[in-house]
């Protein structure tokens, strides 16, 4: 079972690097190729190296939302639709993440509890960008920030965990949120404010990074 999890692991990572190329160099057809399977090997993974455990299904079903919203925003550029319906289903994959989050129970403290200051500055960020982007958002200002909202109740509620869940499932879902923030940030930036040098790399590259690390953050918790 080791042995599968980590040749998985090492597959996602050969995706993930033959999608960064296409798009570093310029080579539509290998990113068309590569993104629809980034999120199918993530849900083998997960589906292979846990059993039936508790929230299974709901991560299963978040890395789902995650590969339709992967797809629909390969084609944005055809219509503003795919675009709006990306959007959807990253916000229903954040919504369900918050959800898993807020199931897991512990007599640990949380984390917002003892230092409540965070969030006040995950919530400062998630206003600051919406400061930033809003002149820029036309139609999209209520949708853009709902998203922000949502994405920053995902930070907060990966916080909220960290000293309920032991090492180094704990660290990993925090990873995983803030480079999910990042990638999002960059995408939101870059398409609404001014375009940034390199922007689909590292949005790709903290997006493969966000749903890898909150993965293995499931796989580390359920051992």
């Amino acid at each position: 079972m080791k042995n599968k999890t980590q040749l998985l692991q090492i597959i996602f990572w050969i995706i993930a690097a033959a999608d960064i190329i296409g798009i570093a160099a310029n080579v539509p057809l290998l990113h068309l190729a590569a993104k629809p399977l980034l999120l199918p090997a993530l849900i083998i993974l997960l589906a292979s190296a846990t059993g039936n455990v508790p929230g299974k299904k709901i991560m299963l079903i978040a890395l789902f939302f995650s590969w339709m919203g992967d797809v629909l925003l390969m084609f944005e550029s055809r219509h503003a639709l795919f675009f709006i319906f990306g959007l959807v289903c990253f916000l229903t994959t954040h919504i369900l993440y918050i959800i898993y989050f807020m199931s897991i129970r512990s007599e640990k403290i949380s984390l917002l509890k003892k230092y409540p200051l965070l969030i006040v500055l995950v919530a400062a960020y998630g206003v600051s960008l919406v400061w930033l982007l809003f002149p820029h958002l036309a139609d999209l200002k209520i949708p853009v920030m709902i998203y922000a909202a949502v994405i920053c109740t995902m930070l907060l509620g990966s916080l909220h965990i960290l000293y309920k869940v032991n090492r180094p499932a704990n660290i990993l879902y925090v990873s995983g949120a803030l480079f999910f923030v990042m990638s999002d940030s960059l995408l939101a930036v870059n398409k609404f404010y001014q375009p940034l040098a390199y922007a689909g790399v590292f949005i790709m590259l903290t997006y493969c990074l966000a749903q890898y690390l909150i993965v293995r953050g499931f796989i580390e918790q359920k051992r």
